[in-house]
């Protein structure tokens, strides 16, 4: 069997990244809260930062990240746990010294350029694949990078592209003739162009615009015709964190129901005193940890280097259908006070429903889990292997 026990050194990790969240983090939800209200940004980019500076003069930088890197490289486990946390707010927060994994493959040169400065939070990046016709189907792919004397010209469109608005750098997927779809490092000063796209919640990504971008044959990432390996790379290493998240939303929305539940009083009596809203209660507490187990799997076996794909695409199938299901007891459960903009309540709801859509769609989830199962690549009772 599996044991995800927690050393005592791995409790007081967690046990410290709890308190700094409820401490430092927390407070600031009604600024966040007013900003979005008002058509503006949650938080000021430079306030996360000195969020960050601080947690890492309490040791907490670089989570994931190679010792050599300066990161504390606590692993998967203590990644997702640690994620789990951070997900108790909407604030959006994230400890620094964090740089996405398939920068590691860049030469040295790259990594003075790119990855370094962006562990140190003076760059930041934006991961580009998705187009408008090419989502989870990501080899039907059409910006292309042609070849020009000793550089590459790109040109295409990107679309949903997380941080388009605010990355300084782009990792840009494009074809690349004879070749195949192959990734390239490209700064903004290059001529690619970010336009916000309006959305139902908080999440603000980007359509990105290439017209005749031209990097020198020195900005390609890897290998000619091995971006799509980098790109699966990079989706895989995370998916984990998103059921992770999405964990600690729920548990944070289920103590809100469970707190408002005490002293709503309704025919005389505390709603918490029927049985319709205990067994609400009860269910989102199964969900809730039976996702956590899946979820934790999905990273014990990350961290084993062990092929992790079928438990993480459970994973990250059974989080977002698990925290649609509790913001959706929460919301019933506060009624008509869930569904106004007094509470958070009705944010988290249009935030959480994300999580159905972004990397990796319900649909494709369980397409992959099928799929591995009828083919063999995955069977019944794995668990322990």
């Amino acid at each position: 069997m599996v044991d995800f026990s927690l050393s005592d050194e791995e409790r007081q990790i967690r046990d410290t990244v709890r308190s700094f969240i409820e401490k430092e983090v927390m407070p600031l939800e009604p600024e966040v809260l007013r900003n979005e209200r008002a058509g503006q940004p949650g938080l000021d980019r430079s306030i996360v930062r000195e969020l960050q500076q601080k947690a890492r003069r309490s040791g907490f930088w670089g989570v994931n990240t190679p010792e050599e890197y300066g990161g504390m490289n606590l692993g998967a486990v203590m990644s997702a746990i640690l994620m789990m946390e951070c997900g108790r707010t909407f604030v959006p927060f994230g400890f620094g010294g964090y740089a996405d994994n398939i920068l590691y493959a860049a030469n040295d040169e790259q990594k003075q350029r790119y990855l370094i400065p962006t562990i140190e939070g003076e760059r930041r990046s934006c991961f580009a694949i998705t187009e408008p016709g090419a989502g989870s189907d990501a080899r039907n792919i059409r910006t292309s990078a042609k070849p020009d004397g000793g550089d590459y010209v790109i040109n295409g469109e990107k679309t949903f592209i997380t941080n388009g608005n605010e990355a300084d750098f782009v990792m840009v997927f494009a074809v690349v003739p004879d070749a195949g779809i192959t990734c390239f490092l490209v700064d903004r000063d290059m001529g690619w162009k970010s336009e916000p796209i309006p959305t139902m919640g908080e999440w603000g990504p980007a359509a990105l615009v290439f017209e005749d971008v031209r990097v020198p044959a020195s900005a390609m990432l890897g290998e000619p015709g091995k971006g799509f390996e980098l790109a699966m790379q990079w989706i895989r290493q995370g998916r984990y964190l998103i059921p992770a998240r999405a964990i600690g939303s729920a548990e944070r929305l289920l103590q809100m129901a469970i707190d408002y539940a005490k002293i709503r009083v309704s025919m005389g009596h505390p709603i918490a005193d029927y049985q319709a809203i205990q067994w609400q209660i009860a269910d989102s507490e199964v969900d809730i940890e039976s996702t956590k187990w899946l979820t934790l799997y999905a990273a014990w076996r990350v961290q084993e280097g062990l092929d992790a794909r079928h438990a993480s695409s459970i994973a990250k199938l059974d989080g977002a259908t698990m925290a649609n299901r509790v913001v959706d007891r929460v919301m019933q459960i506060h009624g008509g006070m869930g569904y106004t903009k007094e509470l958070p309540v009705e944010r988290w709801y249009r935030e959480l429903r994300l999580l159905r859509i972004y990397e990796g769609t319900d649909e494709i989830q369980r397409r992959t889990i099928a799929r591995n199962l009828l083919k063999g690549h995955a069977r019944l009772g794995g668990i322990g292997e």
